[in-house]
């Protein structure tokens, strides 16, 4: 059982602890991480959900999960990157994009968003089979490309454009900064 500690509408902790999948169905705002993944080219890896996912099965999508009761997101970032791809990342504020507060009705949440540099191929990550299919590195193009498309298989095609495309532009610049060192 997975637990998650409760925020109200402005992120601050109520003290009040769910399981996650309740807290979902409650309505109830919850913290969660994810990241971006950028090689030494500027690629992003991204990583095909379990067919056996509860959200987004068989879906492309971004590093990331729940930030557990008593667990800060910095932690919670290290844990889910270690589980899902067997690597060890350090947390530092030039990893740290932003904090984004979802919009939708019933699935309330504070996504904290990070991005890490790493110097590994695709067949060197350890993935976690029971989250995971496979890894595979995209330029910053092809996802832009998939995203116009609305390829319906990437979690990202579901995106609102501004966010997406903000993103998007983040992702060019830390490219630009690794790939010109």
């Amino acid at each position: 059982m997975e637990l998650v500690e409760i925020v109200n509408e402005n992120n601050v902790l109520t003290g009040q602890i769910e399981e996650r999948w309740t807290a979902c169905a409650k309505g109830l705002w919850r913290r969660s991480v994810s990241c971006w993944i950028m090689n030494k080219n500027g690629e992003i890896l991204l990583q095909k959900r379990a067919l056996t996912k509860r959200r987004n099965p068989g879906k492309w999508a971004k590093t990331g999960g729940a930030v557990d009761a008593y667990e800060t997101p910095d932690e919670a970032i290290k844990r889910e990157v270690k589980e899902e791809l067997g690597i060890d990342v350090n947390v530092c504020d030039e990893n740290k994009i932003d904090i984004w507060k979802s919009s939708a009705v019933n699935n309330k949440y504070f996504a904290y968003n990070y991005i890490f540099f790493v110097d590994f191929k695709e067949e060197e990550f350890n993935i976690q089979k029971e989250e995971l299919d496979e890894v595979k590195y995209y330029t910053i193009e092809q996802i832009k490309k998939l995203k116009e498309n609305n390829d319906k298989d990437y979690t990202f095609s579901d995106w609102d454009d501004s966010g997406f495309y903000e993103q998007i532009e983040m992702l060019k610049e830390k490219r630009n900064q690794i790939c010109n060192k």
